[in-house]
Order: structure tokens, then C-alpha cells, then sequence
């Protein structure tokens, strides 16, 4: 019946269950090919995914469209939100552009500091036409004439306007981040 033959490989091990023995045989190569496979796999898959440059997490890429979504809708000329300005106003490449606008622009009037002097002191708490990000964007755009304030929306457009609030907004320590709208 059983015709089963014994080889050198054929060694016992030393150790018994219940009455039973084992032969002490080696893993079929398909076996390890496998299993070595599968560790390559797992470590250049762990690899591409969490070191490559092309695979950016889902939050990440969200966060992106919601910027572009952001600077294409004040480039459209709509007026930004209390958030959207915010948010501008901690991107560092927004700041210096509108700390460029704001000293060919506004200097004159509120000076190098922002402390004002003809115009408005823009780093303390006390705002005449309103202290939020929107405040601030609507007073640039559309200016305050009895206050000797000029309309800067003609001449800078919406996009640029937003640059100067996202200036004064990051030099104002009294300017909270609004909530979530």
C-alpha cells in the first residue's frame, strides 16, 4: 500500500507529540521563492509609497486643489472670505508679494512699521472700518474718501489686494484666525 522510501534527508527530529514523529524535511523552493518574493514586493511597495515624490497623500493633494480653488476664485475677482484671506496671509510667498504692493502703495500713508501716521495704525487692536480679513479687503478695494482713503480696486485688482491684506494680516498679532465657514 504505502510505498514510501526512506532517504538520508528522511532524519527524524529528536522531538515526540503524543506519540507522533516528524521528519525533519526542508521547504519546497516554490515555497521560499514565494516567500522571499513577497518580502521584496512588501519593502519596494513600503518604499514607493511612503518615500517617492510622486505619491502624495490624499490630505496633502486636498489641501492643494483647495488652494488653487482659492487663488482661482480671488483671481476671478470675487470677494475671498474671512478663511480664505487667513490662509493666504500664512503663505510666504503671498506675504513678501504683498509686502512689495504695500510698500509701493501704501507707505506713504500707514508707513514702513504699519503704525500709520496719515493713515490708519494697522498692527494694534483699534480698526475704524472693521478689523476682519473681509474688513480689511473691502476697505483697500473700494477706499474710505471721507478719510482720505483712495479706491485701490481699479487700479490693483482683486488678486493683489488680497497679497496687501494677507501682509497686514500676518504683521497684526490682534487678528485671530476666524472660524470655519
Amino acid at each position: 500500500m504505502n510505498d514510501q522510501r526512506k532517504t538520508d534527508d528522511d532524519a527524524l527530529r529528536h522531538h515526540t507529540y503524543d506519540g507522533i514523529q516528524e521528519y525533519d524535511k526542508r521547504l519546497p523552493n516554490w515555497w521560499l521563492f514565494t516567500l522571499y518574493g513577497a518580502i521584496v514586493f512588501s519593502a519596494a511597495y513600503w518604499a514607493y509609497y511612503h518615500w517617492s515624490a510622486h505619491m502624495v497623500p490624499g490630505y496633502v493633494r486636498v489641501e492643494r486643489q483647495i488652494e488653487e480653488i482659492q487663488k482661482a476664485a480671488l483671481a476671478s475677482g470675487g470677494t475671498p472670505t474671512d478663511i480664505q484671506l487667513w490662509n493666504l496671509s500664512r503663505d510666504p510667498a503671498v506675504v513678501e508679494a504683498g509686502q512689495k504692493i504695500y510698500t509701493a502703495n501704501c507707505v506713504a500713508c500707514h508707513g514702513a512699521e504699519l503704525q500709520g501716521g496719515i493713515g490708519q495704525n494697522l498692527v494694534d487692536a483699534t480698526w475704524i472700518h472693521g478689523g476682519k480679513p473681509t474688513d480689511i479687503y473691502n476697505t483697500i478695494q473700494k477706499g474710505v474718501l471721507e478719510k482720505g482713503m483712495p479706491v485701490w480696486g481699479p487700479v490693483l485688482g482683486a488678486a493683489r489686494i488680497a497679497d496687501v491684506v494677507a501682509f497686514v494680516v500676518s504683521k497684526n498679532p490682534t487678528i485671530q484666525k476666524p472660524a470655519e465657514q
